[in-house]
């Protein structure tokens, strides 16, 4: 399916955008998504996407030439490709390879025979050396592991583990946004 939709974030905004797939609502609304379903309706109203699913995180600058933040992360977990574009902005934050394909068997969502999404290690297994936290919540004590290892391979622009600022946060100042889901 192809479609663009257009929305305005106010200054000072800071959110989250994410795609869902296989989803089916009612007349009401109602349903429920196989990636990224957040309550069981179709419109979110401030919930967020249930992990696994691919976030572009924004924090939009206050006005004035204040610089605006985004990012592409994969640290709830992968469901589609995903990209932001902008016009003047310092780079393009993107995932545009497809991890379910080279998602490990210990964090593989099924639907059927088919990977649907891939989890974080984090929520597969809920160890603070994968979740960054406990003993494990500063850059020195939560490295890089050989799970968000294969996600910065694939996606070397997109955030991998919480510390993984340096090569994956972006900026620019009074930008119009695109977030691209699943490229051609």
């Amino acid at each position: 399916m192809h479609g663009h939709a257009q929305t305005s974030a106010p200054v000072g905004w800071s959110g989250r955008i994410w795609g869902r797939t296989g989803c089916n609502f009612d007349g009401s609304g109602a349903g429920r998504c196989l990636t990224g379903d957040c309550g069981n309706k179709l419109r979110c109203a401030g919930a967020g996407g249930v992990p696994p699913v691919t976030l572009a995180e924004f924090t939009i600058g206050n006005g004035g030439g204040a610089k605006d933040f985004y990012d592409v992360s994969l640290v709830d977990g992968y469901n589609v490709q995903m990209g932001v574009t902008m016009r003047g902005g310092s780079g393009i934050a993107k995932t545009f390879a497809d991890l379910n394909g080279r998602c490990p068997n210990e964090l593989r969502v099924m639907d059927g025979a088919n990977v649907v999404a891939c989890k974080s290690a984090c929520e597969a297994f809920g160890k603070p050396e994968y979740c960054c936290t406990g003993a494990f919540n500063t850059p020195e004590t939560c490295p890089p592991t050989d799970y968000s290892r294969i996600f910065k391979g694939a996606c070397l622009k997109a955030y991998s583990y919480a510390y993984d600022d340096a090569s994956s946060t972006f900026t620019c100042a009074n930008a119009n946004y695109s977030i691209i889901f699943c490229p051609r």
